[in-house]
């Protein structure tokens, strides 16, 4: 057992520290060999998450770009209102910056959670049926289950970007998902990704007194 260094007062803070010292029995030095492991596993995350985004948002986009005659698609699909509202606030980030916005610039100011919603139940009848089932051409199951599946990755990702401990959580099953969402997406894309996910490796080496519990979600 050891005293809580400085950095994690001034810098982590003792309450984003608590859940290490929970998580290991109150142990300082386990805490702390755990919290670095967090920062490990979220960075090895990002390399798979960046791909699944990436494809997300360009498949969807390609789909609505070609069923409503445009690349600004947004301003002729049935959006509800809260899609409505983040496109509006993406086109005003991105005219903040540059005076002006494009399609390319909007679809990556877009966020993840808007592309996500586009799959929800509220728009089953409006754009997956008609349009996007077509965006995962790998996918042969019920909308609701793949728009579970990429709300979990939403889920993750926002732990993840905003810095949150995610140890906690069945992080194999996650990486899995991942990659089965990829595959529906685009298959060859699972492939290039191989050589540069590194997640099943930081996971090996999760730190010996962290894993008696187990990973919960």
């Amino acid at each position: 057992m050891t005293t809580e260094p400085d950095w994690i007062r001034d810098v982590l803070s003792p309450a984003r520290f608590a859940p290490y010292l929970a998580r290991t029995g109150g142990d300082t030095d386990a805490a702390i060999q755990l919290y670095w492991w967090n920062v490990d596993v979220s960075a090895a995350f990002y390399t798979p998450l960046h791909r699944l985004e990436m494809a997300l948002r360009n498949g969807i986009h390609q789909r609505l770009s070609v069923a409503y005659g445009g690349a600004d698609w947004w301003a002729s699909a049935p959006l509800q209102d809260n899609g409505v509202r983040l496109v509006g606030d993406a086109a005003r980030k991105v005219a903040s910056r540059s005076g002006s916005s494009t399609a390319d610039d909007m679809v990556t100011e877009l966020s993840f959670g808007f592309w996500a919603s586009l799959i929800s139940r509220r728009y089953d009848r409006t754009l997956w049926v008609p349009h996007l089932h077509k965006a995962f051409p790998g996918y042969r199951g019920p909308r609701e289950r793949l728009h579970r599946e990429v709300h979990t990755v939403l889920l993750l990702r926002n732990r993840i970007m905003h810095h949150e401990p995610i140890h906690h959580r069945h992080l194999q099953a996650d990486h899995q998902t991942i990659l089965r969402v990829l595959m529906y997406l685009a298959p060859s894309m699972v492939d290039q990704l191989r050589p540069n996910d590194h997640v099943a490796a930081v996971l090996r080496d999760r730190p010996d007194h962290t894993s008696s519990a187990g990973p919960r979600r």
